[in-house]
């Protein structure tokens, strides 16, 4: 792929060809190797080598145009522009996007490792050894039927005819275990555990295995629960997957769209526990994917969605800040239509805590590890969700590996029904939180 001064260079000339005045481009190039094993034996090889480039032109009337492309040479990109003119003279006449005033603004100086890329022998060698160590935990652990070793080195870059021009490199490793048991007269049990890091050689590799055969082994002596109301436990990994899934609460773009739980005159509003802060942190140190720009080059930056229970900010683009009187924050994907999503969440008690609570001296309260179904479980604009999970009933100390349930309520009223976020913050892809107690929700039994 040509280098960022490069596609800019011929971005300006063929634009100055076309009589375009007005134009920006964001694109990303992913080289991708992945394997899989089964047994001690290579299941799937995968490598991959993915650009992705978005090419918007405004014309004279201002309307805007976009195209997509994977030729970023001169050529490649003359036709782009060129096609997106053309698509400029149909497109919205309202809510137009532009630059982002950020575009040109300095992004945070971050240290960041970039690690070279391993042999493809040495991740099935490493995937194949790890199975084995996972395989040898337990004598009831009979396979390792999901499971993967990936490396990934993005390449992002933006640039517009205003003088905008940035790029950023990011290299990453990951591993994922997925164990299932087998026992004579009991049902098959499952668990898994992943670690993300900037290269192969710094994945807790043995951490992974250790956390998948424990939470497996775990679940061989499961029990049926009574339906009723609980108090439950949300692991970090948990309350993030419902952080993201009614992350329209703090989209500035759901909100415009009216498909949010929020309105524009939300800000300043009780929306949780005063125990509760909820921070987007894309610079944050313990994230491996920090990215210092979004998709219209705006500086990504530490953004408080939810200080001490209270409404603090919405996410937005530049289009949204300007349509609702703020400042872009760093959230933007362009395309067709531009996007806002999170970064990475990172989750603080908000109020000091009064009381505190331990799952070793517990009674009759539920953890929720793992969440499923929440393509099918979650009704985003109502706020509701009932999802299937994985999880334990600790009763007196002692915990029991729940058979089968699923977990039901309103996002709001979980919100403001927690009563204790643990001290430990625990890492996960999408972010940091403690584990975090709510009072009162519904959990639904099998048989």
């Amino acid at each position: 792929m040509p280098t960022i001064q490069e596609i800019a260079s011929y971005a300006e000339a063929g634009a100055k060809k076309l009589g375009i005045a007005k134009y920006d481009v964001y694109g990303a190039t992913v080289d991708e190797t992945s394997v899989q094993v089964d047994r001690g034996d290579p299941k799937q090889v995968k490598a991959s080598n993915r650009s992705s480039v978005i090419v918007r032109v405004w014309n004279d009337q201002g309307k805007l145009g976009v195209t997509s492309t994977s030729d970023v040479d001169s050529a490649g990109m003359d036709l782009a522009l060129a096609m997106a003119r053309d698509a400029s003279h149909f497109g919205v006449e309202e809510h137009i996007p532009d630059f982002s005033p950020e575009a040109i603004a300095p992004t945070a100086q971050v240290q960041v490792e970039t690690l070279p890329a391993a042999p493809v022998g040495d991740l099935i060698h490493t995937l194949i050894e790890v199975e084995q160590q996972l395989l040898q935990a337990h004598p009831a652990i009979a396979s390792v039927p999901y499971n993967g070793l990936a490396q990934r080195s993005t390449d992002r870059f933006y640039l517009n005819s205003a003088g905008a021009l940035r790029q950023e490199a990011r290299t990453y490793a990951s591993v994922y275990l997925y164990s299932k048991t087998e026992q004579a007269g009991r049902k098959p049990r499952s668990a898994g555990a992943m670690r993300v890091h900037h290269g192969l050689d710094r994945l807790d590799l043995q951490g992974c295995v250790q956390e998948a055969a424990e939470k497996t082994i775990s679940h061989l002596n499961y029990e049926k629960i009574s339906s009723g109301k609980y108090r439950v436990v949300f692991s970090a990994e948990a309350f993030l997957s419902l952080l993201g899934a009614f992350s329209n609460l703090y989209n500035a773009q759901s909100i415009l769209d009216r498909r949010s739980l929020s309105t524009v005159d939300d800000l300043g509003q009780v929306v949780a526990s005063p125990l509760l802060s909820v921070y987007d942190d894309a610079l944050h140190v313990d994230n491996i994917g920090v990215e210092t720009f979004d998709g219209e080059g705006t500086p990504t930056r530490r953004v408080g969605l939810i200080e001490q229970g209270v409404l603090t900010h919405f996410l937005h683009s530049a289009g949204t800040a300007k349509r609702m009187g703020a400042s872009p924050t760093g959230h933007a994907s362009i395309g067709a239509k531009v996007t806002v999503s999170p970064s990475f969440y990172h989750v603080l008690p908000g109020t000091e805590q009064r009381s505190e609570f331990s799952l070793e001296a517990a009674d009759q309260v539920v953890f929720v590890d793992d969440l499923q179904a929440l393509h099918a479980g979650v009704n985003a604009l109502q706020g509701s969700f009932s999802l299937p999970f994985d999880g334990w009933l600790y009763h007196r100390g002692e915990r029991v590996s729940i058979e089968s349930a699923t977990v039901a309520g309103d996002f709001r009223e979980v919100l403001k029904g927690i009563i204790y976020l643990e001290p430990e913050l625990e890492l996960t892809p999408a972010g940091l939180s403690p584990r975090v107690w709510v009072e009162g929700l519904s959990i639904t039994g099998e048989g």
